[in-house]
């Protein structure tokens, strides 16, 4: 009796160390809390400026990024923490996955599994309809990762790039400088 009782004490910690590490297994009826559903929307860019639009009175914050990209899949969570840390700045990151092979919603899957893995749920992710090339000309950006700034009058403030980052910085951008940006424009 003694021993059945030393092994299911065993069971409920062991239960309660996994529950609390998030393993997502349901035991003693600890589950991992679901993430938010990642809603993931194809933009052109008339559509992608509609939206940056559409968030009138609110600074923005628009991260360009590709899952094939190491620096991008490294800085994205900077973006998560600054929603988080930020809920009064409209937040959105454009995956610049499609390439113009196949079709963007086969680049879709891969796209949102990132996404969920670095929990982007509160953000206004959203995947170019227009092939990447198109869209590096439209955004005048050169390559990606690239973090792109507006006001809350909705005018264009800072352009985060590598480009932008030598000449200015002498080093690579951080969300840290994204952050020092979006302050100094939360303060006006």
């Amino acid at each position: 009796m003694c021993a059945k009782r030393v092994m299911a004490g065993r069971r409920r910690v062991i239960a309660a160390v996994l529950c609390s590490i998030g393993t997502g297994l349901a035991i003693g009826g600890c589950a991992r809390p679901e993430p938010a559903a990642i809603d993931l929307r194809l933009v052109d860019r008339a559509e992608l400026m509609a939206t940056i639009a559409g968030h009138a009175g609110r600074v923005v914050v628009l991260d360009c990024w590709s899952t094939s990209c190491p620096p991008c899949v490294r800085e994205f969570p900077g973006l998560v923490a600054l929603a988080a840390r930020h809920p009064e700045v409209a937040c959105l990151s454009l995956s610049f996955d499609y390439e113009g092979i196949g079709t963007p919603e086969e680049a879709a899957p891969r796209v949102r599994d990132f996404l969920a893995s670095v929990g982007a749920g509160r953000i206004g992710n959203m995947l170019g309809r227009d092939e990447a090339d198109v869209l590096y000309r439209a955004l005048d950006v050169t390559s990606v990762p690239a973090v792109l700034v507006w006001n809350a009058d909705g005018a264009f403030v800072r352009r985060f790039d590598d480009d932008d980052a030598a000449r200015r910085l002498g080093r690579p951008f951080t969300y840290a400088d994204v952050e020092a940006t979006v302050q100094e424009l939360l303060r006006r």
